[in-house]
């Protein structure tokens, strides 16, 4: 997510995500995020995407256990603690520096002591340093409200096609709220086949999953 400040006289709306903590029951765990929104705005508070996408993980329709999965984005890191409480076997949490200390400490409150080695926080903003994760070493791939800024786009999918091989499973979680982001679908439809497997109607939350095309292998 952007580390993008907002000030919230402006979206009395949004009171919510001002508060200094949200509470969650997923995976038979109570999860207790901090968030903060006046230190780091949109990546430290927990949104809809987020929430919708772990009840998604929750009817087991993927399959976590044993799996290798990163999170892109991760803000307050609510999607890959709960793929971890879930049985990944492992679970990279990625967002950009200045978010890592707080997603560490969400990290460390949340996932019990013994299953604290399987999870790792880690940077990675997207389209940099790709190198450091390999290539297509990762079973499933999860993004939560992770499709907003369009300057973003091709960084984004250039990071998810490095991340995933032809067997793995992407899962964005996100409201279509403007053309861009139907724009971004239509990128993606480019490079991975794209269905829609959920809908919540009641957050206006879609979840779609992506599975990389084969290679081109010109004759």
């Amino acid at each position: 997510m952007a580390l993008v400040p907002y000030d919230g006289n402006y979206l009395p709306v949004l009171s919510k995500l001002h508060n200094t903590s949200a509470e969650f029951r997923f995976a038979d765990h109570n999860v207790r995020l901090t968030q903060d929104w006046n230190k780091l705005g949109v990546a430290a508070v927990v949104w809809d995407a987020a929430v919708v996408m772990c009840m998604y993980l929750e009817l087991g329709q993927v399959e976590l256990t044993g799996k290798v999965a990163i999170e892109l984005g991760a803000g307050t890191g609510l999607v890959g603690i709960v793929a971890a409480l879930l049985g990944a076997k492992k679970v990279t949490i990625t967002d950009r520096e200045p978010a890592l200390g707080f997603l560490a400490a969400n990290v460390k409150e949340n996932i019990p002591p013994d299953q604290l080695g399987a999870v790792e926080v880690s940077e990675l903003t997207w389209g940099q340093g790709l190198e450091r994760y390999p290539k297509g070493g990762f079973d499933i791939v999860l993004g939560a409200d992770i499709v907003y800024l369009e300057d973003t786009f091709p960084s984004l999918l250039q990071t998810m096609e490095h991340l995933s091989s032809e067997s793995s499973v992407v899962l964005l979680a996100c409201k279509i709220r403007y053309q861009r982001d139907t724009n971004f679908l239509s990128m993606l439809k480019q490079r991975f086949t794209v269905h829609q497997v959920h809908y919540d109607k009641e957050r206006d939350i879609h979840i779609y999953k992506a599975v990389k095309l084969p290679a081109r292998r010109d004759l």
